[in-house]
């Protein structure tokens, strides 16, 4: 089942709703859908005969196709023009002049300062007529077009790249395209093509999008039936690309951080959460520019790279719909945003600028405002991206941008048209297709050139290694060679399996992803963070044996969270896999041996595995889908009733413990326990060799109320709440503070190589005597400075009993506490900064020179200590 894909008809999208598609008021047939072959007649010919939408340009001279039996021009020789001779389209006064042949690179819209040109190119390799559709905003949210441009299919058409330049646009206009083509559901001989001439379709390489200017605000009810209506319902109005900016962005300089691996802590969060809940006080709550103004609070936590939740173009309307049993009434949005429509576009909507009626394109300098900022402060910016799927669905869906444009070439397909489902979001773009691995090769580059983003991390990431789905050429040049692609039929092998046209099973995991491998050895991109999640919905796992192209590639470490969960609530059998964990998992990245259960590592992954830093596991316990770190310690099970799926959905097996008590109590021996568990999480965490990732929030303890799928709330349990942060109660922010503070002033905590017996050595209750056994509770160990001396003790005992450590013996130097979370704050961590005064963290050392001047420390049930050598000379004054 992991070589051979499986297609599927439901929009399944995982741990989400089961079928998106309800939202899809109608599907959509093309009226022309056909293989037929076009001649040309003119544009006002067609008019009169009813065969293509009426645009607001007229002129006997424009050409477009209709269909007829006769070859496609494709097919016979083309006469040629300079791009930047007219190509008999008309000029309209006041909005563009004569339109010019235009240019098929670079692609999307594009714009020429030295000849005030805008030019247009869009890859379609089956379309049998394309217009470009221009809009302004009144006629975008009215549902019609403004003016539309059909494209000469002779003269703007280069091999597969339809082009048009125009100049002197008008830079207020949107755009778009109309394509026309088969569809499979008409024309039986057409599996795979779905191309609809009723839809305006959305340039891929869009640069912004516009479509509604509020979060969550439905647009106007229109006539959405009706003919000529563009656009789906209130939650799916039409949305166009914006024309390039002309603006000039001041950078001031600002070049990558290139913050090295092993010292990076990221900070997963979500842009709009951060700052949507009142308690923020900020002058846009939910978007960019409120998150610039909360930036110094994430410098003061210490955390130096920002992992963003989706900021590409979404609908977080998608899944819009009332919550069943909600009172008051509820609704589901698409709130985490893993379902693109445009990613080459920030997400207009969390734009404080776009809000306020600014142009389109506006959304683009607050992004890079964004990015600006957070360098100034020596925050990295990470993207979550999508390349695994769109927002267009299965068959059942909505036809948004790729469908129309090349169904055959952008998604994985079965030789029946059927949509192959390894997302679990009811498609999979086609990542190894050649053009569409130039697509996210240039989205890739765009980032990281235009808005100078430091990494990126790779939803789903194994989908990106899977072979394609290939359909072979039919169409002749001069000489009666095929040429052209995927007009064919199916490119399927004996036994009627799809193919990526070499013979290899469509979905097969290839040991050389040809996109990966291009990701990891381009220039562009040579100094970018890039980190996978290595899994797929169809049971595909290659963590330890993602292709990492020379260790270029880091990887969610799943084993990593599931270990610390197990070990810190104190299950059997787990110390040892836990010091592996905290020694930065050499049993998963160096060891070259994988075990008999990893099919992946024992089959294409094998040259993978193995010979890998420590900085390839990015270390994470608590993650965006799933508990949050105080759920984690209060909630056996899952409690996502308010999801309205009565409680179905979500993760059944979360490796949880609530401390004795499901959900909130006023006991105040299980409230002080899950501190201290949440602390221990974090010390795991914080403490281990490898790239930490910390969630938002989980740094004052926010909650879901047991919540572990919250996709679809943008409510308090999703919102940072800045007054809990703020007032640090518990005193939980100060401990995460004073930890990050730690990882980063200890060269031994952020190796670039595995310890060996020279960096480490392992303890008990006694000095060098470890209890590696199944019952263990207790890992201690002690890291060594490059001198091979002990600097730092770290012991976690996770049982159900105390223990006294005999410390190992320092040479003129004694154990000094830093960290204890049996200990109440703010004594949970002596340090001294705002809340402890010198003389508090003295009388507080002083306190336990009883046990460490003879070098034993008491340890509490659960609990974990740090303790660090210093000189016998610094406790001389605490001594009586």
């Amino acid at each position: 089942n992991m070589m051979l894909s499986k297609c599927s008809t439901s929009l399944g999208m995982r741990n989400k709703l089961s079928c998106a598609s309800t939202s899809s008021p109608r599907l959509l047939a093309s009226p022309h859908a056909s293989c037929r072959s076009a001649a040309l007649l003119p544009l006002g010919t067609l008019l009169q005969k009813g065969r293509l939408h009426p645009c607001r340009i007229s002129s006997s001279d424009v050409y477009v196709e209709e269909e007829t039996r006769v070859p496609m021009p494709s097919m016979v020789p083309l006469p040629s023009l300079p791009f930047s001779a007219p190509s008999g389209q008309p000029s309209i006064p006041g909005v563009f002049g004569e339109p010019l042949v235009g240019k098929p690179e670079p692609m999307g819209a594009t714009y020429d300062a030295a000849t005030g040109v805008n030019n247009f190119a869009v890859m379609s390799s089956n379309a049998m007529a394309i217009s470009l559709v221009l809009f302004d905003e009144d006629d975008l949210a009215a549902g019609r077009s403004t003016h539309e441009i059909p494209l000469n299919p002779t003269f703007n058409r280069t091999g597969d790249v339809w082009h048009i330049a125009l100049p002197d646009l008008s830079q207020d206009l949107l755009y778009g395209y109309r394509v026309r083509g088969p569809h499979q559901d008409l024309d039986p001989d057409s599996p795979g093509h779905r191309f609809d001439d009723s839809a305006v379709v959305l340039d891929p390489y869009a640069q912004a999008v516009l479509s509604r200017r509020n979060w969550g605000k439905l647009a106007p009810d229109l006539a959405w039936e009706a003919p000529g209506v563009l656009g789906f319902a209130p939650t799916w109005p039409q949305a166009a690309g914006a024309l390039p900016s002309l603006d000039t962005f001041d950078w001031e300089g600002d070049r990558p951080l290139r913050t090295p691996m092993e010292q990076l802590v990221i900070y997963e969060m979500h842009v709009r959460g951060f700052t949507r809940d009142d308690s923020s006080s900020v002058s846009a709550p939910g978007t960019y520019a409120g998150m610039i103004e909360r930036l110094d609070y994430l410098a003061s936590l210490g955390v130096n790279a920002v992992e963003l939740l989706p900021v590409q173009e979404l609908n977080e309307l998608e899944y819009y719909s009332a919550i069943p049993g909600s009172d008051p009434p509820a609704y589901r949005y698409n709130y985490w945003g893993y379902s693109t429509v445009g990613f080459f576009a920030p997400m207009s909507r969390y734009s404080a600028a776009i809000a306020a009626g600014e142009p389109a394109h506006a959304v683009t300098n607050e992004f890079k405002t964004l990015v600006k900022e957070c360098h100034k402060r020596g925050i990295e910016v990470i993207l979550d991206v999508v390349f695994n799927h769109t927002a267009e669905g299965n068959e059942q869906g909505l036809t948004l941008s790729f469908r129309g444009l090349d169904n055959r070439v952008y998604y994985v397909l079965a030789p029946g048209g059927e949509y192959y489902n390894y997302s679990g979001c009811g498609n999979t773009l086609n990542c190894n297709q050649p053009a569409v691995r130039q697509f996210i090769m240039d989205c890739l580059k765009f980032w990281v050139l235009e808005y100078h983003v430091d990494g990126f991390r790779f939803d789903l990431a194994s989908i990106l290694t899977r072979a394609p789905s290939t359909w072979h050429p039919t169409r002749l040049d001069e000489d009666g060679n095929a040429v052209g692609l995927h007009s064919g039929g199916a490119a399927m092998d004996e036994t009627g399996i799809m193919t990526d046209g070499a013979g290899v099973p469509t979905g097969t995991p290839l040991p050389d992803p040809p996109l990966i491998e291009a990701i990891a050895e381009d220039p562009v991109l040579r100094d970018t963070k890039l980190i996978a999640e290595a899994w797929d919905c169809d049971g595909l796992n290659q963590v330890a044996a993602f292709p990492h192209y020379g260790g270029r590639w880091a990887e969610w470490n799943g084993h990593f969270r599931d270990t610390v969960r197990n070990f810190i609530k104190g299950m059997d059998g787990t110390a040892g896999s836990f010091a592996a964990a905290m020694c930065g998992s050499p049993n998963i990245y160096s060891d070259p041996n994988p075990g008999e259960s990893e099919w992946w590592s024992n089959n294409g992954g094998r040259k993978w595995r193995g010979n890998r830093p420590p900085t390839s596991s990015i270390n994470f316990v608590i993650a965006h889908d799933g508990f949050t770190l105080a759920d984690l310690v209060s909630y056996n099970e899952k409690h996502n009733e308010v999801n309205g799926e009565d409680n179905r959905d979500g993760e059944q097996h979360n490796n949880s413990w609530n401390s004795g008590v499901e959900g909130p109590t006023d006991d105040w021996s299980v409230k002080r326990l899950r501190q201290r568990q949440m602390r221990n999480i974090s010390m795991a965490l914080l403490l281990a060799h490898g790239v930490p990732m910390l969630h938002m929030g989980d740094e004052y303890g926010h909650t879901k109320n047991g919540n572990n799928n919250t996709y679809c709330h943008d409510t308090e349990l999703n919102w940072f709440n800045w007054d809990k942060a703020t007032a640090d109660e518990a005193g939980l922010s100060r401990f995460h503070r004073l930890l990050i503070r730690l990882r980063k002033s200890r060269p031994e905590l952020q190796r670039t190589s595995y310890v060996s017996d020279r960096d480490v050595q392992w303890h008990g209750e006694a000095p060098f005597t470890p209890d590696w056994t199944e019952t263990s509770r207790l890992v201690a160990y002690t890291l060594c400075n490059t001198g091979g001396e002990p600097v730092l003790m770290i012991a976690f005992n996770t049982a159900h009993v105390s223990k006294v450590l005999e410390l190992p013996p320092l040479n003129g130097k004694v154990w000094q506490q830093v960290a204890d979370t049996s200990k109440l704050a703010p004594y949970d961590f002596l340090r001294v900064d705002e809340v402890l005064s010198a003389d508090e963290v003295q009388r507080a050392r002083a306190a336990s020179l009883m046990w460490t001047a003879d070098f034993k420390y008491p340890m509490l049930p659960w609990s974990s200590i740090v303790l660090e050598a210093v000189p016998e000379s610094e406790t001389h004054s605490l001594r009586v």
